[in-house]
């Protein structure tokens, strides 16, 4: 792991310039030090829901209760280029609107996901990393 990774918050989730990475379901309690990281190191603001082009990768923030996991998964498929990740990005245990583990990963198995790592992302979120699988 290269200094910049250890640091970079963006970084550790393989962030890298250049890459056009969309961002769905922010708020106001989205971590912004991330948010921030991941625009440096890309080189680029984040795109929002409204962006109808492919994305190289997306950040999905989730709470518990902002709906339908599986779906909104799907959803996010159909923008990714090809090798894209989607990281979602859920509340850390014991904070409010925390998602089981065992939620995300059916969710994922019913998109068609597969979960290849999940990570302490921020100081209030974990993130997931999901990945169309290899046909």
């Amino acid at each position: 792991m290269t200094t910049e990774e250890r640091t970079n918050l963006a970084a550790r989730l393989g962030f890298r310039p250049d890459q056009v990475v969309q961002e769905i379901g922010y708020d106001d309690d989205a971590d912004q030090e991330l948010r921030g990281s991941i625009e440096k190191i890309t080189g680029r603001e984040l795109v929002d829901e409204e962006y109808d082009d492919h994305v190289d990768a997306l950040v999905q923030w989730f709470r518990d209760g902002d709906g339908d996991l599986s779906n909104t998964m799907t959803d996010a498929i159909g923008a990714l280029e090809d090798g894209g990740v989607i990281w979602l990005l859920t509340p850390k245990p014991e904070r409010d609107n925390h998602v089981e583990p065992s939620d995300i990963r059916e969710a994922a198995q019913t998109a068609g996901l597969s979960m290849s790592k999940t990570i302490d992302a921020a100081s209030d979120w974990s993130g997931t990393r999901l990945v169309v699988p290899k046909r």
